[in-house]
């Protein structure tokens, strides 16, 4: 017997919404830099350009734009492993990619006080991200190690590790600095001999 009502099949979201979307985003990456976890929201959507309803069918609470801002900029890191390892030599793209990661790192640490608020703090989140992030390294190291630009006994892990303890303990000013020329150092140590 035929369902009575059945469910209409899920649509995809129109272009107008998916770039208001982008637009709270970038927005409320924006603010939450500047003013931390209580920038106004309604000055959020100003900014954007759209109405509060529009940023709250998007986020329904504070909480949920801040974890979408989070989200947004681990996506743009699996997203560019892909982009770059279909359009850069092998080396070039694990570079630009680990160059990506450090621009990550010091926007991560620009939005940290509004993660810092969500209940239970960013651990959930971060762990969270933590399979994309290795993921996506991960597939540049593997391509680079076929191609004969590193050595075979090179780990992803080997590559992303020291640039995670470079940016988690930015003591100075320059930390972005010498994040980047580490950057240098783990793939001129990882080469063939």
């Amino acid at each position: 017997m035929p369902e009575k009502n059945p469910k209409p099949a899920a649509r995809k979201p129109r272009t107008d919404a998916l770039r208001n979307r982008e637009r709270l985003l970038n927005i409320a990456k924006q603010a939450f830099s500047r003013h931390g976890a209580n920038a106004s929201l309604d000055d959020i959507a100003k900014q954007a350009g759209v109405g509060p309803g529009t940023l709250y069918r998007h986020f329904p609470t504070r909480d949920a734009l801040i974890e979408a801002v989070y989200h947004a900029e681990v996506e743009k890191l699996a997203s560019a492993a892909r982009e770059y390892a279909a359009s850069k030599p092998p080396l070039e793209a694990l570079r630009s990619w680990m160059l990506l990661f450090i621009d990550y790192f010091e926007a991560k640490h620009i939005i940290a006080p509004a993660l810092n608020t969500l209940p239970g703090g960013p651990t959930k989140l971060y762990e969270g991200s933590r399979g994309a992030t290795f993921g996506a390294i991960d597939l540049l190291v593997k391509r680079a190690i076929k191609s004969g630009d590193l050595r075979r006994d090179v780990q992803s892990y080997d590559m992303i590790l020291p640039l995670i303890g470079v940016a988690l303990v930015p003591s100075n000013p320059d930390w972005l600095q010498s994040a980047k020329r580490l950057v240098e150092i783990l793939i001129n140590g990882s080469r063939p001999r």
